[in-house]
């Protein structure tokens, strides 16, 4: 049946995307533990947090000097779309990461400082050095997209011989 290899498909994509966000070091993220998909007759349909197209393709950095006179150095994102421009990242974006990581603000003398400092700090760095390109997603559908196809054509021709319809007049083919 059809919807066994979308099926099939649907558990191997998801199953080699979170292989790559481990890989990338994103394997506890509520990304990896937020993929989904469902199959319906003829169709799969990937549920994915709002964010995946960023971690997935990438986000190219301003660049820029810093304070001291060294340059921001890029991250590698290759044929993205998404740029910063004028705005940085929203500080919140990193809250949670930093808590769960027990990243906790102190200053050169020992002295805790303030969360919202830290969350500057570190939308900034982001703004300047981009996200790295990790295709943990588009990697896997292009890989088992073209194993899926021979599957998919017999499954097909299959399901259209069972849906031939023999009259003494004419042959349908629903």
């Amino acid at each position: 049946m059809l919807k066994d290899v979308f099926d099939e498909f649907g558990r191997k994509v998801l199953r080699d995307a979170r292989l790559n966000l481990k890989r990338v070091k994103k394997g506890n993220s509520s990304l990896y533990k937020n993929l989904k998909y469902k199959t319906e007759k003829n169709s799969i349909v990937f549920t994915l947090p709002d964010y995946w197209e960023y971690v997935d393709a990438g986000v190219k950095g301003v660049g820029g000097s810093k304070a001291d006179g060294s340059r921001w150095k890029t991250k590698k994102v290759t044929n993205s779309k998404f740029k910063y421009r004028d705005k940085m990242p929203p500080l919140m974006a990193f809250n949670g990461w930093t808590i769960k990581k027990r990243i906790a603000p102190r200053s050169k003398s020992g002295q805790f400082t303030s969360r919202k400092s830290l969350l500057f700090a570190i939308s900034k760095s982001v703004y300047h050095t981009g996200i790295a390109t990790t295709d943990f997603f588009t990697e896997p559908v292009d890989t088992n997209i073209l194993l899926l196809a021979p599957k998919m054509a017999e499954e097909m021709v299959l399901d259209m011989i069972d849906k031939i319809d023999f009259n003494s007049d004419n042959i349908t083919i629903q």
